[in-house]
């Protein structure tokens, strides 16, 4: 951080006097002119909030009092959903603030327009009643140097300011002094209380903390493919969200009408960082998982084995289903024949064997071709009329492709297909199955496509079917989350709605917790139809963790040689170390049933939680085997502890401060207090040693500010002192 730091923390707001205009930052030394009142300056950037509310207010009144008059029905009732949009953007949080930070420019006429300008940086535009901006968008581009700007490069910024906050008023400044010539390692206080502030519900915006190399990633051209490797507390998911605040902001016309797409694990992850678009004015972005993407909801009725869920996913499942969708087109043996006036005109089977063998190599999806034989064949006639002297013109070729003959003729040669019905006659048959893949097999097929009972696996294949069939359109921008644990198939699904658009993955392979975890980043963008050794193509590394303290990462960090050894460790950057605490529990050990576990664990947790809630401030996680939710939930109520459950479908309101979290469910997700009940159960649950400490170690890595690891059975290996 560039310095010197000016740290102004006022004790009350009573007495202080009207606002004043802050010095001229060209003339003042921060450390001794008296000029600096720490009050006043409050008390003037007070001043201008509150200017800015009365601005802001005013534009959605501007916006509510427009009529949506777009000529007809259609335009108007579109007009109207746009205004309403623009009216939700324009709506203000009274317990933030509308800026956070504020620069002021060098007086040097080579930065043009905005030489000796001071801009205030927010969440959103406001402007007054004359046009003159109050607040610029963080995401402008005369915002990126109050990221990226330090002492050996002030980027034409004589002062940086952030703002302390508190209930929607300004409680303290930190100025930066960035033309002063001298460089400070000083970590920036009020960038610390930010990051460390207690939380309670769903995830916050970032804009106030963003640091260098995070705001390259968000500021990445929209035709840039990224993949950001980013270790726990990195902040790799809220940078994948701003990216898509930024691209929206930058790229408005051309992703308006393509859209952005932001993809996660489960309801429950995506509840959790649901609130973040819509607080930087973005209300219109959709949030799903793989399984709603490829049509699930309550379509799923079936689970797979393991091993069958992981044979699915494979990537070789692409062309077993291209062959068994291309079988249906039977051979051709018989010619066209097609009565017309007292003519019969014939189109020979070699023929029509020559258009479909064409067809099928054209690249186009099977509806595509299917429809263009229709075409074909049409054309053919007409040729043999012309032949015998006829002069039929494009409306006699549109009058027989619709004609009953050709569309019977086609029928019984291209058949009309489902993706259901393909996919029931190769799981009933096993035909275009290889022997290792027979696994996949019903055991007791239904007597139609109707009666299956799908699996999440079936619901991708059932979306490559219906891709080969008819392409899926393509958006303008896909954020993935958590991509290390998807399948190829699955990582296809995601990858088709951005074929002529870009993405944003992220994950972390540390983290990858299914038995189909990628290996690397190149073999997942290249199933996303991304190659990493294309031009606009990238991987980038985020190690620097601000959510995390350093003695909960440190301690997580352990478990590294054995899960990814070839990943870098975090790095906390976190001044305060932050709270740990493994407690054993005499008690039973690894006695107890599989579903119960120890009463001693299990009250111990129950115990810790409740002594966090009195302790601290903030939201508390309490993690636990899946098999345990309910008695842990049961022994929770029974102590008087009020808690949400966190089941993966739904995240609830989130406005209890208790979460009860089952490990499967706990990745994406960040609580100011964790406790991690049995990590060893945790870890077996999973179907092999890595994967279970894969688990532990995304479960060790959820706590903001504190851990407690309360445990009866002896600890994982790594984790023994």
């Amino acid at each position: 951080m560039a310095g010197p730091l000016l740290l102004l923390t006022p004790t009350r707001y009573a007495d202080m006097p009207p606002a004043l205009d802050p010095p001229d930052p060209d003339t003042l030394d921060p450390t001794t002119d008296p000029a600096l009142d720490p009050t006043a300056e409050l008390a003037a950037e007070q001043a201008h909030l509150e200017r800015a509310r009365t601005e802001l207010a005013r534009m959605r009144e501007h916006t509510l009092s427009l009529q949506a008059d777009g000529g007809d029905a259609i335009a108007g009732e579109a007009l109207a959903q746009t205004l309403w949009l623009r009216a939700k953007a324009l709506q203000d949080d009274p317990g933030t603030t509308l800026f956070f930070g504020r620069v002021d420019r060098a007086d040097d006429p080579s930065q043009g327009g905005h030489a000796g300008e001071r801009l205030y940086i927010g969440r959103r535009h406001v402007s007054d009643a004359d046009g003159e901006p109050v607040v610029i968008d963080w995401r402008a581009g005369v915002s990126t140097p109050f990221y990226r700007a330090s002492g050996s490069d002030p980027m034409g910024l004589v002062l940086r300011r952030r703002f302390g906050v508190d209930s929607g008023r300004i409680t303290a400044l930190e100025d930066e002094w960035l033309a002063s010539g001298t460089v400070s390692d000083e970590p920036s206080a009020l960038l610390a209380k930010e990051i460390e502030r207690p939380r309670i519900g769903p995830m916050r915006d970032i804009v106030a903390t963003i640091q260098p190399e995070q705001d390259e990633i968000v500021r990445a051209d929209v035709s840039t493919t990224l993949c950001v490797q980013g270790a726990p507390g990195t902040g790799k998911t809220a940078v994948g969200l701003h990216r898509a605040a930024w691209l929206l902001y930058a790229f408005r016309d051309r992703l308006a009408r393509s859209g952005v797409l932001v993809v996660g694990p489960n309801r429950a992850f995506l509840e959790h960082v649901g609130a973040v678009l819509p607080s930087l004015g973005e209300v219109s972005v959709r949030h799903t998982t793989v399984e709603e993407l490829a049509g699930g909801g309550g379509r799923v009725r079936a689970t797979d084995p393991t091993e069958v869920a992981r044979l699915k996913g494979e990537a070789r499942m692409a062309q077993v289903l291209r062959e068994a969708l291309w079988a249906q087109v039977r051979p051709v043996t018989e010619a066209l024949v097609v009565p017309r006036g007292s003519r019969r005109w014939r189109v020979p089977a070699y023929e029509v064997a020559e258009m479909v063998a064409e067809l099928r190599t054209r690249g186009v999806g099977y509806a595509a071709a299917r429809a263009m034989l229709h075409q074909r064949l049409a054309h053919a006639v007409m040729v043999a009329m012309e032949r015998a002297g006829d002069a039929p013109d494009d409306r006699v070729q549109d009058s027989l492709a619709r004609s009953a003959t050709v569309k019977a003729y086609v029928k019984t040669l291209w058949p009309q297909v489902r993706p259901a019905a393909v996919l029931a006659q190769l799981l009933s048959t096993g035909e275009h199955l290889a022997d290792d893949q027979q696994a996949m097999r019903w055991a007791d097929p239904p007597r139609t496509a109707a009666g299956a009972r799908w699996s999440a696996a079936d619901l991708v294949l059932l979306d490559e079917l219906a891709d080969l069939l008819d392409r899926t359109p393509s958006l303008g921008h896909v954020v993935l989350d958590e991509a290390q644990d998807l399948s190829p198939m699955q990582l296809r699904a995601v990858g088709r709605r951005a074929s002529t658009g870009s993405l944003t993955v992220l994950g972390d392979l540390a983290q990858g917790t299914t038995p189909w975890s990628t290996a690397s980043w190149a073999e997942s963008l290249h199933h996303l139809g991304k190659e990493l050794d294309a031009a606009t193509t990238h991987l980038e590394e985020l190690v620097r963790g601000f959510r995390v303290p350093s003695s909960v990462i440190e301690f997580a960090a352990r478990l590294l040689p054995s899960i990814a050894p070839d990943l870098r460790p975090p790095e906390s950057v976190r001044s305060h170390p932050g709270r740990l605490d493994v407690l054993r529990a005499e008690g039973s050990g690894d006695g107890g049933d599989a579903v119960g576990g120890a009463v001693e664990a299990v009250d111990g947790a129950v115990k810790a939680v409740g002594e966090l809630v009195v302790a601290y401030q903030g939201s508390v996680g309490l993690i636990v085997p899946d098999a345990w939710v309910g008695r842990v939930g049961t022994a929770l109520s029974s102590a008087g502890v009020e808690h949400e459950v966190l089941d993966g479908t739904h995240a609830g309101e989130r406005l209890q401060r208790v979460h009860l979290v089952p490990a499967t469910v706990a990745k994406g997700l960040e609580f100011d207090q964790v406790v991690v009940l049995e990590p060893t159960t945790i870890a077996e649950a999973e179907p092999d040693e890595r994967t279970g400490l894969r688990r532990l170690y995304v479960v060790l890595t959820r706590a903001v500010s504190g851990l407690t690891v309360v445990h009866t059975r002896e600890l994982p290996a790594p984790l023994r002192d």
